[in-house]
């Protein structure tokens, strides 16, 4: 009997060292944090203030500050209206975008509670739509502020009074989003020195704003009319994005009742998506992108963005490239599962290179509350970067691959999408790929194609791809290129 008990106390042993090592060995783990009773967790904003404790808002209208080593939180300011924005300005003071205005929410007397509310900006309009959402501020090196405006939705109604100038103009006879009060689905930018500039329309849903280092400004949008499926868009100043409502608040429009122009003369004024991501594929309603910089468990994705997702339990990484002076790149999966919730409304990085995601089901499909995402010094298995060739692909991974026939495990499709009124499009002009040639050299992967064509996604579907060392298998296995430009 000593002896059996010996050997189950080994067996025991071992198996519990095998679990901690197996957690060891995973590239993440993800953390639940524990929120405040009483408190109906729907995030609407993240930002981390300069001595590393969370500041968040939520959508009933608090803003709470979170101290990640003691696990405690403290109300910062409450009555907010659906504030869907924070931009910490420095240890007393927050920039927070709330439905009616962006507002600058200080602390002046140090007691941690806000007792300082000062309007920064409401030159917009409302009319009471509840689909009225406003987002950011985000803001670039020189100083400036940009935040976007949701378009109205024809799922609800005007009020009587509104705020700002009506022009009916602005909606559709056949339904759909509308702006017929300034400056429904724009994007506004303020300056450092107090101008307020309209800086480009086309926006149906714009939930996610970013400035990545050299000042660009990203922006996502939400499926939907004239949205065939969801986009990061790269904008520009005095840019179209596609959904014509907010035409009509251009400075000098002349041309009367957008909807009533033929789609071809919409097409041939908006600017196209940098990358789509592709419905029921990649994503389906995304939200707030995050520039990976700086991260030292993050080191091969640098430069790249991490985007949040509201319809799945996914977070997705966008991989740019610029070809010819156009911005455009691919998409793939980042976390898939693996503990992660729904509606992954919010994201910020902390200090120690943590994620932190925020949830919201805010009338929409998801979950509530915050997770932490904390990256071990593994690296994990993964497309690392996608380069557009004259006939194909490049893909460089983060370890050097298995040499094996690649021909069965490699399956590429083209397709692409309406641009049209109607809510959403189908995939049109599906064709599959012929891999004419897979060259692997150490951790790249070289695609060659017969031909490529612009103004198509590619999907390229990976199977059973192993690092050399055959300790891993490919993180995920599916990456779209949005091609608008060719090599």
């Amino acid at each position: 009997m000593r002896y059996l008990y010996l050997i189950v106390v080994f067996l025991f042993v071992s198996c519990k060292n095998d679990v901690e090592n197996l957690s060891y060995l995973s590239p993440y783990t993800i953390e639940d944090v524990e929120m405040p009773d009483g408190l109906t967790a729907e995030v609407g904003a993240l930002d981390f203030m300069p001595d590393g404790k969370l500041v968040a808002s939520f959508m009933r209208g608090e803003i709470m500050i979170y101290n990640p080593e003691s696990k405690e939180w403290k109300l910062f300011a409450r009555g907010l209206h659906e504030p869907l924005g924070i931009l910490v300005e420095d240890s007393t003071s927050v920039l927070v975008m709330q439905l009616p205005e962006l507002t600058r929410v200080k602390d002046t007397d140090g007691d941690g509670t806000a007792d300082y509310f000062e309007t920064v900006y409401d030159g917009y309009g409302l009319t009471g739509n509840y689909h009225e959402f406003t987002y950011g501020p985000v803001r670039d090196s020189k100083g400036n502020l940009y935040i976007a405006l949701n378009a109205s939705s024809s799922g609800g109604g005007i009020s009587k009074i509104v705020r700002g100038k009506l022009n009916m103009d602005g909606k559709s006879k056949r339904g759909g989003m509308f702006s017929v009060v300034p400056y429904r689905g724009w994007v506004i930018q303020l300056t450092k020195q107090g101008q307020v500039i309209p800086y480009a329309s086309g926006f149906r849903s714009p939930n996610g704003l970013l400035i990545d280092s050299k000042d660009r400004l990203y922006v996502t949008d939400n499926q939907g009319d004239w949205v065939a499926s969801s986009p990061l868009y790269y904008v520009e100043k005095g840019g179209f994005y596609g959904q014509p409502a907010s035409l009509i608040w251009t400075e000098g429009w002349n041309q009367g009742n957008p909807f009533e122009l033929s789609v071809d003369v919409l097409d041939s004024l908006r600017k196209k998506p940098m990358i789509i991501f592709p419905h029921n594929v990649i994503a389906n309603s995304p939200t707030q992108p995050v520039l990976i910089k700086n991260n030292d468990y993050l080191k091969d994705f640098e430069g790249q963005f991490i985007v949040g997702e509201m319809n799945q339990e996914r977070l997705v990484r966008v991989i740019p490239e610029e070809v010819n002076g156009i911005i455009q790149g691919a998409v793939t999966p980042f976390i898939d599962g693996e503990g992660l919730r729904k509606g992954n409304n919010r994201l910020a990085f902390g200090p120690d290179g943590s994620l932190w995601v925020g949830q919201s089901d805010h009338g929409w499909l998801g979950d509530r509350g915050i997770q932490k995402i904390s990256f071990s010094k593994r690296r994990m298995f993964d497309v690392k970067d996608v380069s557009l060739l004259s006939k194909g692909f490049k893909l460089t991974f983060t370890e050097k691959i298995r040499n094996v026939n690649l021909d069965s495990l490699v399956q590429v499709k083209r397709y692409r999408y309406h641009y049209h009124e109607k809510y959403g499009s189908e995939q049109i002009d599906l064709h599959k790929v012929k891999v004419q040639d897979i060259l692997i050299k150490g951790n790249e992967v070289f695609l060659d194609f017969e031909s490529m064509q612009k103004g198509f996604v590619y999907e390229i579907q990976l199977d059973s791809l192993f690092s050399k060392n055959k300790r891993d298998s490919l993180h995920n296995k599916i990456i779209t290129y949005t091609v608008n430009e060719l090599r």
